[in-house]
């Protein structure tokens, strides 16, 4: 699904932000990225949306390697790829219905499909009596889902969180990893990006640490190399 093969990524101005990532995320996984501020986790974030490219290495997502994309390309494969932002990125002179709706409208979808799945979109968010209110009008909580159901309109096959739960009170933060470990289990990859320590240890999912670009910690390699060692 996701293969970082020694990939580093090196500023113009020298600024070393990741240094020989060697990571791999398989089909279907929910996994944790996280570190402090700087570390890099924003970096390879760029990397996956193909907001920016390697200095050096292979990265291949859902097949593809992104490097390698002509402009013309990029547009389709960000539509396997649901972006879940932490300051909402809602346009506010449209409803939520339209909000959602925008990104099927973009590609060419029928009105009768987008009608159908953005219900199926709001009804999985629990927002089925907000479609016609305003941005304004809704909690952070509530935008926050309605940015979640943006996301997975289009059926990605990855969605991407960069700190879901930065602006959101901690038992809306709980809501929304209950909501993406929902959406996880429809066979949806899921990468969440977070500071949040908390949140990780309440969810169990693999967790992949970042510190100064390099990879300091990962649970599922951590786990093999104690079963490993109890063999």
């Amino acid at each position: 699904m996701i293969l970082f093969k020694n990939v580093s990524k090196v500023y113009k101005n020298g600024t070393k932000a990741l240094e020989d990532i060697n990571i791999k995320i398989n089909d279907g996984e929910f996994v944790f990225i996280t570190g402090r501020s700087g570390a890099g986790k924003s970096t390879m974030m760029h990397l996956l949306t193909c907001e920016d490219t390697p200095t050096e290495g292979k990265l291949i997502v859902n097949g593809i390697e992104p490097k390698k994309l002509s402009r013309r390309q990029i547009p389709k494969y960000r539509r396997g790829i649901g972006v879940v932002f932490q300051d909402f990125r809602l346009i506010p002179t449209m409803t939520v219905y339209d909000n959602i709706a925008f990104a099927m409208r973009v590609v060419g979808r029928g009105r009768k499909e987008i009608k159908r799945r953005v219900a199926n979109a709001l009804e999985l968010v629990g927002l089925s009596h907000k479609a016609k209110a305003y941005p304004e009008h809704l909690s952070g909580g509530e935008q926050q889902r309605v940015a979640l159901a943006r996301a997975i309109i289009n059926s990605p096959k990855l969605i991407i969180a960069d700190e879901p739960t930065g602006n959101v009170d901690p038992q809306m933060s709980i809501d929304i990893m209950k909501l993406l470990n929902t959406i996880n289990k429809e066979g949806i990859s899921v990468v969440v990006v977070t500071h949040e320590q908390a949140l990780v240890d309440a969810f169990r999912k693999r967790e992949i640490k970042i510190e100064d670009g390099k990879v300091i910690y990962d649970s599922a390699k951590a786990k093999k190399e104690e079963v490993e060692a109890n063999d």
